[in-house]
């Protein structure tokens, strides 16, 4: 008699969820993947507003992503129509006088030794403390005995101020969502493993020349279909329970049994379906403990043909005098032959949002519009045809020092948790979530 395959319910459809699903999938299980929105995504996807299709945030990969990268080509997703390379960089707009920072395409680590030499915006000082520190970090191993704030560790290196502000700073905002007084110096420092102190193709940027939806949950959803499993959108999960040494999934569409389930949901949506469960009482108040970083990312609309002189900046943020931004990308220029329909489109991302999303959304906008415009020197920035604020309250949870994240296995047999908040050296990131939906599947393989 033929052995059954293992049927697995993965909770949440998400980047984490879309790759538990893929990871299963190609081993044989039976996956029925619930999300309960009507799209899958998580807080990576595409968001209907009143103008167009908008991501609900701009992301950047690296080329360091390897899971990720191995991902998309499992499901049939080609990097070269899908992402745009660009060298690692941190770039102001041209004119400025400040920070203009691009690693040629030398091998490592010449690469980030004529980026250097190279650099215009930088004292003789700064260039001496940024060397500093990469030949100091690289001695360490890129990780610290003891975790301490990336403010602290910035300190304990002598970094110097400018330097700091045009660098370190947007750097830490960006990756980890959390500013430096607060974030983690041992989780900024793998981010800097991989990219500073990575091989010139590992430390490549990577941008979505596509809408999010499309780079990966819509292949993913495919490639489970085709192999028997089921994507059910618009089912939400309402209770797991244990059931004849297996586990049962309660939904709005009925209750079903599996041998296993991944839940890779947001942290505080697994700890309302695990804290009922008995033995897990602490497990879901670990998962509750989690605080939150919101992300801003503000759409502005300009005439078609309207182009920034790169596809992407940094952006000197000054909140006290009403500059926001801390990056901005110009869509248009992302596309396959700079044609994805989305032309004069230009997207500004704030991390760290908490006091930018407190203002009305049309005030930040317009303020959003007025740096512009001041950055870059061209006064019709200041005069968009229509904006968007986007605000994920609950973007990234809060990276800061000795976190408690906990890992994939739960203690129960055959329930698992998937997450970009789980146990790992990365911060929220795409890369972390597919890492750990992969690492959740391979413990639910083993499941029976």
């Amino acid at each position: 008699m033929a052995k059954q395959p293992l049927k697995v319910a993965v909770v949440g459809g998400g980047w984490a969820g879309c790759a538990a699903g893929v990871e299963l999938a190609s081993k044989g299980a039976r996956v029925t993947l619930f999300e309960a929105a009507r799209m899958l995504g998580g807080r990576a996807r595409a968001v209907q507003a009143k103008e167009a299709l908008l991501d609900n945030g701009q992301h950047i990969m690296l080329g360091a992503y390897a899971e990720t990268l191995a991902l998309l080509r499992r499901v049939g997703v080609a990097e070269r129509d899908a992402l745009l390379r660009l060298p690692l960089q941190m770039r102001y707009p041209p004119g400025s006088g400040l920070m203009d920072f691009v690693a040629p395409r030398l091998p490592a680590p010449l690469h980030m030794l004529a980026a250097l030499l190279r650099a215009t915006g930088l004292e003789r000082e700064d260039k001496l403390a940024l060397a500093r520190f990469s030949t100091s970090a690289r001695w360490m191993k890129w990780g610290l005995d003891t975790d301490c704030s990336v403010a602290e560790l910035l300190a304990r290196f002598d970094q110097t101020p400018r330097l700091t502000r045009l660098m370190w700073r947007p750097l830490c905002l960006a990756a980890l969502n959390t500013a430096i007084e607060r974030a983690s110096a041992n989780v900024f420092l793998a981010v800097l493993r991989d990219s500073l102190g990575a091989r010139r193709k590992d430390s490549d940027m990577l941008l979505p020349r596509v809408l999010l939806d499309a780079l990966f949950p819509e292949a993913a959803r495919r490639y489970i279909e085709e192999r028997g499993g089921r994507v059910a959108c618009g089912a939400r999960v309402d209770t797991i329970a244990r059931l004849d040494g297996g586990w049962q999934v309660g939904a709005c569409l009925g209750a079903a049994g599996f041998d296993a389930v991944v839940l890779a949901t947001p942290a505080w949506q697994s700890a309302a379906l695990v804290r009922p469960l008995a033995g897990l009482e602490a497990l879901g108040a670990r998962l509750d403990a989690f605080d939150y970083e919101p992300i801003s990312t503000v759409y502005l609309q300009y005439a078609p043909g309207l182009r920034l002189p790169l596809p992407f900046c940094a952006l000197l943020d000054d909140p006290a005098r009403g500059a926001w931004g801390q990056f901005v990308f110009d869509r248009g220029q992302l596309g396959p032959g700079q044609d994805r329909g989305q032309d004069g489109l230009l997207a500004v991302v704030i991390s760290a949002a908490l006091d930018a999303a407190k203002l009305a959304q049309d005030e930040l906008a317009r303020l959003v519009a007025v740096q512009l415009a001041a950055a870059f020197r061209q006064p019709a920035l200041a005069e968009p045809r229509w904006s968007r604020v986007l605000t994920e309250k609950r973007a990234t949870f809060a990276c800061t020092p000795g976190l408690d994240r906990p890992g994939n296995a739960t203690g129960l047999d055959g329930l698992f948790l998937a997450g970009d908040y789980t146990a790992g050296d990365y911060p929220a990131t795409l890369e972390m979530a597919v890492r750990s939906g992969a690492a959740a599947a391979r413990l639910a393989l083993g499941a029976r």
